[in-house]
């Protein structure tokens, strides 16, 4: 005798759900091989569960799209704060800019080493204290840099900064509604388990051949 397992995907439950609410929709009622309770159950779960299938599809998308131009705002947040840091650099190396004052941009341990950017907070930590510090120095008659201006890195960072908290809130909406598709999995396995049971169980007076027909049209799949 074949054996079954349960859908491991949810294109797959549903499908699962569908075949056996359909079958049972063009079977006269006497000869339903399962429970009109799960029948009723089955009907509310399909529905519930493809109306979050569908929402948790949507916002994987929308957060996928976001992060697409998310990276592209990191590539540009990251080199204008990366090339400010190499010109002020180049200031202190030419005596335009005092040495000591790298401490007011958290760079006075660096030893005119750009630091590590590669992560999304180390951007956010090191874009902060870089305008920051420059807007500082300025106020203090410095002389602002320019090519890039600080202006423009601002620009550059907020944009990005703008785009993680965006990102952040997709990821947190997607994980949600996640979390509710992976909940009715579970109810939506547990139905199909008891369609799947109850038909067997019901067909098992017919012949091999007929039996795994029949059973067949309730959706299940045997292996």
């Amino acid at each position: 005798m074949p054996y079954h397992r349960l859908p491991n995907t949810d294109n797959a439950r549903i499908r699962a759900l569908k075949s056996a609410i359909e079958k049972a929709a063009n079977t006269d009622f006497p000869e339903l091989s399962f429970s009109a309770d799960i029948l009723d159950e089955a009907k509310s779960l399909l529905t519930e569960f493809e109306q979050l299938s569908a929402r948790y599809r949507q916002l994987y998308d929308i957060q996928v799209n976001a992060g697409h131009s998310f990276a592209k705002t990191t590539q540009n947040a990251r080199i204008y704060i990366s090339h400010f840091i190499q010109v002020l650099y180049m200031c202190v190396v030419r005596s335009e800019i005092k040495e000591e004052q790298l401490d007011i941009y958290g760079l006075g341990d660096a030893r005119l080493v750009v630091p590590d950017l590669t992560s999304h907070e180390q951007l956010l930590e090191w874009g902060e204290k870089i305008i920051r510090g420059e807007y500082q120095r300025i106020s203090h008659s410095g002389v602002p840099i320019y090519n890039p201006s600080i202006a423009k890195v601002n620009v550059m960072f907020t944009l990005f900064k703008d785009g993680y908290q965006t990102q952040k809130l997709h990821q947190k909406a997607t994980a949600c509604v996640l979390q509710e598709v992976a909940t009715y999995r579970e109810r939506v396995d547990k139905i199909i388990f008891e369609i799947w049971e109850e038909v067997e169980k019901h067909n098992t007076g017919l012949p091999p051949e007929k039996q795994l027909a029949r059973n067949r049209e309730y959706g299940i799949v045997y292996y």
